[in-house]
């Protein structure tokens, strides 16, 4: 598969390409953690921190009562928590007693937790009591039990099926845990996604999915994070599959301390980093685009970090550069996605690293670019195509979609509706979405070509480029700009600076200026409100 790809030539001779995947399960992992560095720091949140030794006594001891209210393999087991310890201990208690972690945000509103409990069947919840109002108000889900995560001083929520986190993980009445016949073909996440077609679905990640994939990640890093000695920050959700991958379980996998935001504060993110001094960091766009602009940003000690990681939509080539000039980080832009576990694309090495591209396939992933209308020719160097994929990360189906996984899946290669291209040294370049190709005047037009260029102005800060329908053009190309604090800029500059370095048919026929831009709850600009509105006629 990869050892005839170009591109296994850009990675260190000390990267292995093919190797057993190992440990078999993420009980595995946490196990081989705690025997290895019991005494040191684990978890690092606000005013807490837990050793691996705790870490693992609360995730026994909440294993244990979950054995005792009835749950047994294969049971979903609902999580709705932002980031904090009792998420990481909650997980792998579930793991432990072979269920799936069904990986819900808190800030999901009452129909889609109606519609995501109900198709995942979870009859038990483990919730931040700050969620009390949205469950208890949820009529005609299969809940049975909610176990609550009470914020420091409050009162535990009373009410029938109601359970105590935090009684539920202190030393007491114990239930030995047999060993469950967990193997890495069973499922171990359900993650919910948009996915490559239609309406949210259930991505089922085995065990061997995501051991794989943190395998990979290790294995790329094994020449520069040390086992037992790193700290990774992780201001992204835990519940969003590549906080939970390349944060947490590929923390656990190498002994690191993982530091913890409940949610990412600028002000909060740039005082963690000068007081823990973190070795790596998993950043996003927005992330970065907020830590450029702090004032402290260059003297906070950033350059205490060997990798900041960059993933969950594209970054701007000169956020890159900028972001870097003023701290001396390195920016290592990869690609993934939920039916992933999620990393499938990543740079080889610091030295190897291409600025604008998500780099190379992980060891043992191979990827194709076929061609836009059947699916079937691959691409030569160049060619724009929709990018497939294969390898040991590869989800094990979606839950209960049959026909789902028919139109996602051909020939064993996951279709993943992205359109890119490969350079001749065997670097990938993600250009856009099927989805959103806006074909104007009969060309092909990639929103993301033409919001990059706009953080190139002074003014420029973040940028949405979207389709309208257009009578004679068929669509016309809008663009919605947020500038930077203090920037002024008007249409006609921006459309002048487009004109300079587009085609003409790229060129936006509209601009509209918005103080900010709308994000999802992990941070990603919503390019689906915005063209709603468009389409909509709203301003």
């Amino acid at each position: 598969m990869t050892g005839s790809k170009k591109w296994t030539q850009l990675y260190p001779e000390s990267v292995r390409l093919r190797f057993d995947i190992s440990p078999p399960t993420l009980n595995h992992v946490l196990e081989n953690a705690v025997s290895r560095y019991p005494d040191q720091l684990a978890v690092v949140f606000k005013d807490v921190n837990k050793s691996y030794a705790v870490l693992k006594e609360k995730d026994e001891n909440l294993a244990s009562a979950l054995k005792r209210i009835g749950i047994r393999k294969g049971d979903r087991v609902a999580m709705m928590l932002q980031n904090c310890p009792e998420f990481v201990a909650a997980y792998y208690a579930i793991m432990k007693v072979g269920g799936i972690a069904v990986m819900l945000n808190p800030m999901n509103k009452a129909p889609e937790l109606s519609f995501y409990l109900n198709d995942s069947g979870a009859e038990t919840m483990i919730a931040s009591d700050a969620a009390h109002e949205i469950l208890m108000s949820l009529e005609r889900t299969p809940l049975k039990r909610r176990i609550w995560v009470h914020a420091a001083g409050s009162s535990p929520a009373g009410g029938h099926g109601d359970l105590s986190f935090e009684r539920l993980t202190q030393k007491g009445e114990q239930t030995e845990i047999p060993a469950a016949p967990i193997g890495p073909d069973d499922t171990a996440v359900l993650l919910y996604t948009g996915g490559t077609t239609g309406r949210s679905k259930g991505v089922m990640l085995t065990h061997g999915n995501l051991v794989a994939n943190i395998a990979q990640h290790d294995e790329v890093y094994r020449d520069v994070l040390v086992h037992g000695s790193e700290r990774v920050m992780i201001p992204i959700p835990l519940f969003h599959s590549y906080g939970m991958t390349v944060g947490m379980n590929l923390g656990i996998l190498q002994g690191s301390c993982l530091i913890l935001m409940e949610r990412f504060q600028l002000e909060e993110a740039v005082q963690l980093i000068e007081t823990h001094k973190p070795t790596r960091f998993l950043g996003m766009p927005t992330i970065y685009v907020a830590l450029n602009s702090h004032p402290r940003i260059q003297a906070c000690g950033m350059d205490n970090i060997k990798i900041c990681h960059s993933g969950g939509a594209p970054i701007p080539v000169e956020l890159i550069h900028e972001i870097e000039r003023k701290t001396g980080v390195t920016i290592m832009e990869s690609y993934g996605l939920t039916e992933c576990s999620p990393g499938v694309l990543g740079q080889p090495s610091k030295q190897n690293r291409r600025i604008g591209s998500v780099g190379i396939p992980l060891p043992m992933t191979d990827c194709k670019i076929v061609d836009l209308e059947t699916g079937t020719r691959e691409m030569p160097p160049g060619e724009r195509g929709e990018l497939i994929i294969k390898g040991p990360q590869v989800m094990k189906s979606y839950w209960q979609r049959p026909e789902e996984m028919a139109l996602a899946f051909r020939d064993g290669w996951l279709y993943t509706g992205d359109i890119a291209q490969m350079d001749e040294d065997g670097y990938f370049y993600i250009v856009d979405r099927k989805k959103d190709m806006i074909i104007a005047s009969g060309y092909n037009v990639y929103p993301r070509e033409i919001e990059e260029g706009q953080y190139e102005p002074p003014a420029g800060r973040e940028a949405v480029v979207v389709g309208v329908k257009d009578p004679y053009r068929g669509e016309t190309v809008k663009a919605f700009i947020s500038l930077k604090a203090g920037a002024a800029a008007s249409e006609e500059e921006i459309i002048q600076h487009c004109k300079s370095n587009l085609s003409a048919y790229k060129v936006p026929k509209l601009i509209e200026f918005r103080p900010e831009l709308p994000k999802s709850d992990v941070g990603k600009l919503l390019r689906k409100v915005l063209a709603e509105e468009a389409a909509g006629g709203k301003s």
